[in-house]
């Protein structure tokens, strides 16, 4: 596994975001981990990583809102979607422009296998 790129993660619960950064960093990969869109694209680093994984539900800019956002920069990555809230219609688009949909609690070897999946793919 290639590590010279990161995984951009935007979780805004404190424990979630831990238990993810520690879950992804065992797998060796570096993630960079921010809590909010807005932080993310403050940060002007999203170019950098080799696939996203944001909360749906977050406050200010939405999951879904921010991987818009991103396109529209010409920034386009495997994106995975995380959420506790599993509303059908929010389901079905996240689940259209996605890697993968992941509704909390999920076991992590399936996120790391999703991800290992799109990232080998990519030569990443």
């Amino acid at each position: 596994m290639n590590n010279n790129h990161g995984i951009i993660v935007v979780e805004d619960d404190a424990s979630m975001s831990q238990a993810l950064e520690r879950l992804l960093k065992a797998a060796g990969w570096r993630p960079r981990m921010f809590d909010s869109a807005e932080a993310l694209l403050d940060a002007n680093c999203a170019s950098d990583a080799a696939c996203f994984i944001f909360d749906i539900e977050l406050p200010g800019i939405s999951g879904l809102e921010l991987r818009s956002r991103l396109r529209d920069l010409d920034i386009f990555r495997p994106t995975f979607f995380i959420t506790a809230y599993d509303h059908a219609s929010v389901r079905q688009e996240a689940e259209r422009v996605s890697a993968g949909y992941f509704l909390k609690p999920f076991p992590g070897k399936n996120l790391i296998a999703a991800i290992r999946q799109v990232t080998d793919h990519a030569n990443v």
